[in-house]
């Protein structure tokens, strides 16, 4: 199936979503625990939008950010998008893989906060841990943010059976997700990192629910949160357009339908996140 949707549109029509949905607790505390000038290294930073947010609601006013996605049309949105930085923020824009930096750098510098933002859920945590946090100085600040906790919620209800049906399979897609040989995802990463960040010798100072909810208003949906819900609608789609367990023929149905409650504002997305702050290991 062809995907003929923009990833970084998609990116920039979120940022709104994200806007609502960051824990306000958690968000406060990553503010209170910033450090002045601060070396600031955020991994899978797509289009830019975390340091724009940092910025624009004054976490920071002087600092060296490096921003890495292993897209490259990620970066070169970023780019253009941030030109407008103002020059006390020292930025680094990067495409490279995650672990191809860590390699590159795990020895060479230490960065005092690290963000992941709508990433780490797309990993195998445990094993990505402890290599992220050799890229901080010890005790160093993260924020992860975003992280998918196993709701997936589409309102109006159509067939309440078939509902929940595809719901589990799409999670079930995330469970079993491989990438390069390698696990890469967990449906319920938002809970996990209770334990994984423990095991990892991490200490949480704060975690909260970050929800995504994307609804019509009189006027229709806000900014482009309509393309953000046909992205999301047409990822599930391809994700489980050949999944034997679905009937072929209901399923396209299913999608015909929730594609055009997106273009009548009837639909009701809500997906279940959960923000987390803290210090690395010592």
């Amino acid at each position: 199936m062809p995907f003929l949707y923009s990833f970084p549109r998609y990116l920039s029509a979120k940022k709104t979503v994200d806007d609502r949905a960051l824990n306000a607790h958690v968000w406060e505390t990553l503010h209170q625990q910033m450090p002045e000038q601060p070396r600031i290294l955020e991994i899978g930073a797509g289009i830019g939008t975390m340091v724009e947010r940092l910025v624009e609601q004054r976490f920071i006013s002087s600092a060296s950010y490096t921003a890495i996605d292993s897209q490259v049309e990620n970066i070169h949105t970023a780019q253009q998008r941030l030109a407008h930085l103002p020059e006390s923020i020292n930025l680094t824009l990067e495409a490279i893989d995650l672990f191809d930096f860590i390699q590159r750098e795990h020895t060479k510098q230490q960065w005092d906060v690290l963000i992941a933002h709508a990433f780490l859920d797309l990993m195998d945590i445990p094993a990505t841990l402890p290599p992220l946090f050799s890229l901080l100085k010890p005790g160093g600040l993260f924020y992860f943010s975003i992280n998918f906790d196993g709701v997936t919620t589409l309102e109006p209800a159509i067939d309440p059976a078939l509902d929940a049906q595809i719901e589990q399979l799409y999670h079930q897609t995330m469970d079993e997700r491989v990438t390069e040989g390698q696990p890469s995802g967990d449906s319920r990463s938002g809970r996990h990192l209770f334990a994984h960040l423990r095991e990892a010798g991490a200490q949480i100072l704060a975690a909260g629910s970050s929800d995504w909810v994307v609804f019509a208003g009189e006027e229709g949906y806000p900014a482009d949160e309509k393309y953000f819900l046909q992205f999301i609608m047409e990822t599930m789609h391809r994700a489980l357009a050949k999944n034997p367990a679905l009937d072929e023929g209901l399923f396209s149905d299913w999608v015909a339908k929730r594609k055009a409650q997106i273009e009548t504002g009837e639909l009701v997305y809500i997906a279940h996140q959960l923000d987390f702050v803290g210090h690395a290991p010592d």
